[in-house]
């Protein structure tokens, strides 16, 4: 039972660690990187449905994306999208391929997206220690049912504290990557 209680937690943690990865992929960069197209939706027959699944998205230098859909009338719709998206990039059309140039970054916006990227690892922590707060309220309520012992709770809240501060090093570096990667010019 504290095993199932244990495994629960590490698995609900380790969704707010990859939510953030998700959170910190719509954080832009300066380098081109097809990933900030991942919540980008082209109406395709009807159907919203992601950039990624009806074009090809290469990266062409460093600061451009190159995206050539496979369906030729698909290319005014993906500009549309893009423009709609709050992501700031201007598609630029050359016959059926669309270049994207992602603009170089000021002082001031990376400090923005910094900010962005600092929200969000706080999210993550906060997401991960309410996980924390959960398990550990679930442990004692099997204490006052005298399911289990003081000393099997105390363990196990100790066990709880180790993986919660796994979680919250993981979440630390991967803000310690993107603050790195948004400072670079």
């Amino acid at each position: 039972m504290l095993n199932d209680i244990k495994k629960d937690a590490e698995e609900r943690m380790g969704k707010s660690v990859h939510s953030l990865i998700e959170a910190f992929k719509k954080v832009r960069t300066g380098r081109a990187n097809p990933a900030i197209l991942d919540n980008v939706m082209v109406d395709y027959y009807g159907s919203p449905t992601p950039v990624s699944q009806v074009a090809n998205i290469m990266v062409e230098d460093g600061r451009s994306l190159a995206i050539n859909p496979w369906e030729k009338n698909l290319v005014p719709a993906i500009e549309k999208a893009i423009l709609k998206s709050d992501l700031g990039l201007n598609p630029a059309t050359n016959g059926d391929t669309i270049r994207l140039p992602m603009p170089a970054l000021t002082e001031e916006t990376r400090k923005d997206y910094i900010k962005q990227a600092r929200a969000e690892a706080e999210k993550g922590r906060v997401s991960v220690r309410n996980i924390r707060r959960d398990a550990n309220s679930t442990v004692k309520d099997l204490l006052k049912e005298k399911e289990i012992s003081e000393d099997e709770q105390r363990q196990s809240e100790d066990e709880i504290q180790k993986l919660t501060d796994k979680h919250i090093s993981e979440i630390d570096s991967l803000l310690a990557v993107k603050e790195k990667d948004l400072m670079q010019v």
